[in-house]
């Protein structure tokens, strides 16, 4: 007898700054962080079922072509920089899964789309910092999923589109980033009206119907203060591939707040 699978959500996350979930943070006031950490710990309960696999694509790995992590036991990459000792020594031991890597690259070259393997790609922070929050136990296979160095939302909604089908077969797709990421301007007296102004359009596009979504998230650098919310859009990024994967089902934002006097927000696709 074999059990049904439940379709599983794309969601977009955001993963904090550095390994702030383990730390009393050094920017702001020791709570900055926990609005976001209890909606990460509460994440795996909104789900159909306990997903069969993770497909992360995180917002600190870029490549030439998408590039799925084909490890069987992926390390940690400890890649932020002067936080505690201790952030060091952090361990997420989830497996690999090799079929799921070779699944999501050979549906991204059946639609056309540049994608390859690594042998040697661990758990970078944007993928072991959060999830190390939503599934602690580290049973659940999980594989990263690079963006492409272009950065070209277009290409990236493309990719979600193609990644889809693995939603049907148990694959939580999880686009980890940040919807606003300007290390420069946090604390600012001018950053959270343009923070909420910006998180309001991105959070009314990712509502708007499938056609009207992928266009205007394609086209996002025109929205007020896009600059100013990602002087550079990797972190932004991820959610492409989250959106495209929603297909035809609008998003729908899941969670926000405000750390540091920047709106951040989390949203879904059903």
């Amino acid at each position: 007898m074999t059990t049904a699978t439940h379709r599983q959500p794309a969601i977009f996350l955001p993963h904090g700054g550095g390994p702030c979930f383990f730390m009393d943070w050094t920017w702001g006031p020791a709570d900055t962080w926990h609005a976001t950490e209890r909606f990460l710990t509460g994440l795996a309960a909104t789900l159909p079922e306990p997903p069969k696999a993770l497909l992360v694509i995180s917002g600190h790995w870029e490549e030439p072509a998408f590039t799925a992590s084909t490890a069987a036991a992926p390390q940690l990459i400890f890649d932020y920089y002067g936080f505690p000792e201790h952030t060091y020594r952090l361990t997420w031991p989830a497996p690999g899964d090799p079929a799921l890597a070779a699944r999501a690259t050979d549906l991204l070259k059946q639609a056309g789309l540049p994608a390859a393997t690594s042998p040697t790609r661990g758990f970078d922070h944007g993928v072991f910092v959060p999830l190390n929050v939503a599934f602690p136990e580290a049973q659940i296979p999980a594989v990263a999923l690079s963006l492409s160095g272009s950065l070209d939302p277009a290409l990236h909604l493309a990719a979600g589109r193609a990644l889809a089908p693995l939603r049907d077969e148990g694959v939580l797709i999880v686009a980890s980033g940040m919807s606003f990421h300007n290390l420069r301007v946090y604390l600012r007296s001018e950053t959270l009206e343009r923070a909420r102004t910006f998180d309001a359009w991105l959070t009314k596009a990712v509502e708007s119907p499938a056609a009207e979504r992928d266009k205007q998230l394609a086209a996002w650098r025109e929205a007020p203060f896009a600059a100013y919310a990602h002087p550079r859009e990797e972190h932004l990024i991820p959610l492409m591939v989250a959106a495209g994967a929603g297909g035809d089902a609008p998003g729908k934002r899941i969670f926000s707040d405000e750390p540091m006097d920047a709106t951040i927000s989390a949203y879904r696709f059903d």
